[in-house]
């Protein structure tokens, strides 16, 4: 009889901020999270949204205080290269379905003109209807449940946005051909639908034989770091790759509050005196500058939406895993401190 070696206890801690992670083929979203909380020993993690493990390309990863960030990338719009192979449909609309139907493809059919007009049909603001395999529920059930059931589940069509869209015929090898897709889009487009509907324009079916990310709400592949590159840092180069939790904020307002200002907001009261109307704004204290939460103005008044509390401001202006086990009380007093806030009243 064989003993199992002792399994290894991993110390977390407080990590905050945002990793982009370059997500491999073949790796859900979460297995990718989850490995990557692994490495860096973080306590809270979480994702912007999935990629299907046959997607590569640009999957943000939320630690700490920037989990509260994380429904504003669900809501970007994002850009998307993809291949839909042409003559042939799956089950699945991608590489990993049973073939459903295959089609002769003639070139001759695949003009430029012809290209431009489908390009125009999808481009702007469309219905789209889901997939059966996506994790949209039904009655508490994912549809890829009933899918790999082979039960059928009538799905009404969504309205999505396709802000730019670009298609060019190219040739896979001598006897297939396919289209490449670069397209920037809303939040609930579904690239493999998209490309099977295009393939149905055309006359001929597709399915995506690659697809790949390579922007997320201005946050581009470039900025990207592979698993395997992060794997071979030691921990304080895979630290250093965790961008601030503003990173999440590119498209906000920012506002700065003075001392009392700023105790008072971080208490959750509305201040007045912030300038006109704004929907989204990043707040921060003066010296040092620290982030506060995000809220937005509305007639003068700045209004708090989402709060740091004062531990995870103090772990981020110190920089260092500390307090992770301080009393509320005795933290908030040294973070508002560190935060160049005070406790306040009205």
């Amino acid at each position: 009889m064989t003993t199992r070696a002792p399994r290894i206890r991993v110390q977390r801690r407080p990590v905050h901020g945002v990793l982009l992670l370059d997500k491999p083929l073949g790796l859900s979203s979460n297995d990718a999270l989850q490995k990557v909380k692994w490495l860096l020993r973080a306590e809270k993690a979480g994702h912007t949204g999935t990629l299907d493990p046959l997607a590569t390309g640009v999957l943000p990863l939320c630690f700490g205080a920037a989990t509260k960030f994380s429904a504003l990338q669900l809501d970007a719009p994002k850009t998307y290269e993809a291949v839909a192979l042409l003559g042939t449909t799956t089950s699945t609309g991608d590489a990993e379905g049973e073939v459903l139907q295959q089609r002769a493809v003639d070139p001759a059919q695949l003009t430029p003109e012809r290209l431009a007009a489908v390009q125009a049909q999808f481009t702007g603001r469309i219905q789209q209807v889901p997939p059966m395999h996506s994790a949209l529920k039904k009655d508490g059930r994912a549809l890829y449940e009933y899918a790999r059931a082979g039960v059928e589940i009538e799905r009404p069509a969504r309205d999505i946005e396709i802000f730019e869209l670009n298609l060019a015929l190219v040739g896979v090898d001598q006897a297939r051909l396919a289209i490449k897709i670069v397209v920037k889009c809303s939040k609930g487009t579904y690239i493999r639908t998209l490309g099977e509907d295009i393939g149905a324009a055309l006359g001929c079916g597709a399915h995506l034989s690659f697809l790949r990310r390579t922007d997320t709400g201005g946050l581009g592949v470039d900025r990207c770091i592979t698993l395997q590159a992060l794997e071979a840092l030691d921990e304080d180069a895979r630290l250093a790759h965790v961008q601030p939790v503003d990173a999440l904020l590119a498209g906000h307002q920012a506002i700065t509050l003075d001392e009392h200002e700023a105790g008072r907001f971080l208490s959750g009261l509305r201040r007045r005196g912030h300038g006109p109307d704004a929907p989204a704004v990043a707040v921060y204290g003066q010296q040092p500058r620290a982030l506060l939460g995000v809220g937005h103005v509305r007639a003068g008044e700045l209004i708090p939406d989402r709060l740091l509390s004062p531990l995870e401001i103090q772990q981020i202006l110190l920089g260092v895993p500390t307090g992770a086990n301080a009393s509320p009380s005795k933290t908030q007093d040294t973070a508002c401190e560190h935060a160049g806030t005070s406790k306040a009243t009205p």
